[in-house]
């Protein structure tokens, strides 16, 4: 490939991102369906005309959008866990690479979560595919924590614990609470502010694993099983 090509394909790839940053954000202020390819446009600073040589339509542009985030996000997720085979530290791999590409990505996060539909065909099942594949490594890393956990004569401290009737939590409840605590921070996190995304991702990893209050606080909480049963908020008398 001549340099004049690869010049000419590195220009044509800076100009699809900024239309992608750019669409994205505007799908997030305003939602998909109210976004006209005229106001993207006008953001860009790229005319009608030149917006549809770089797609075909509105809806192929929410396809584009989504489908370079999940295959960014996947890609590095492989590059990152090949190799390694403690189950934590898949773990703590795949919650540092979801939260520190999306928290540089907030509007794309949010038209993730909120445009997941508004694709449909062929283009909505590539990416119902690209997201059954990360959900599937999710649910796979997830296992293995669990059973390490529950495998170990002496359970490690961070884990997956077992409920109160002695059964490992449910792999499918898991797997879309770790998404659901990951996927909510557009609404909150600020990436400027006093929180790094490196204390994001620690207090996240440790929150999931451990829960919110150590053994210790626990105990004082509940104050044992027999002062426990005593207590009832309903209680009216």
């Amino acid at each position: 490939m001549s340099a004049t090509v690869k010049d000419d394909l590195s220009r044509y790839d800076q100009k699809l991102e900024l239309i992608l940053r750019a669409s994205a954000r505007i799908f997030a202020e305003k939602s998909y369906h109210s976004t006209s390819m005229r106001d993207i446009s006008r953001a860009t600073g790229v005319s009608l005309a030149g917006l549809y040589h770089y797609c075909k339509s509105k809806e192929e542009l929410l396809f584009l959008i989504q489908d370079h985030c999940f295959g960014r996000v996947l890609n590095r997720l492989e590059e990152r866990l090949h190799g390694e085979s403690d189950p934590i530290e898949k773990f703590r791999v795949f919650v540092d690479n979801h939260l520190s590409f999306f928290a540089a990505n907030m509007a794309e996060m949010k038209v993730l979560s909120h445009e997941a539909e508004s694709l449909a065909g062929d283009l909505h099942e590539h990416v119902s595919t690209r997201k059954r594949q990360y959900t599937r490594t999710a649910r796979k890393i997830l296992s293995e924590v669990q059973q390490a956990a529950l495998g170990s004569a002496r359970p490690p401290r961070r884990h997956v614990p077992p409920g109160k009737n002695g059964k490992p939590v449910d792999i499918t409840v898991a797997t879309y609470a770790l998404f659901g605590m990951m996927n909510w921070i557009y609404n909150w996190y600020d990436p400027r502010g006093k929180l790094s995304v490196n204390q994001l991702v620690d207090n996240i990893t440790r929150l999931f694993l451990s829960g919110f209050l150590s053994p210790a606080d626990r105990t004082a909480v509940q104050g044992g099983s027999a002062q426990a049963e005593k207590v009832n908020i309903w209680r009216s008398a």
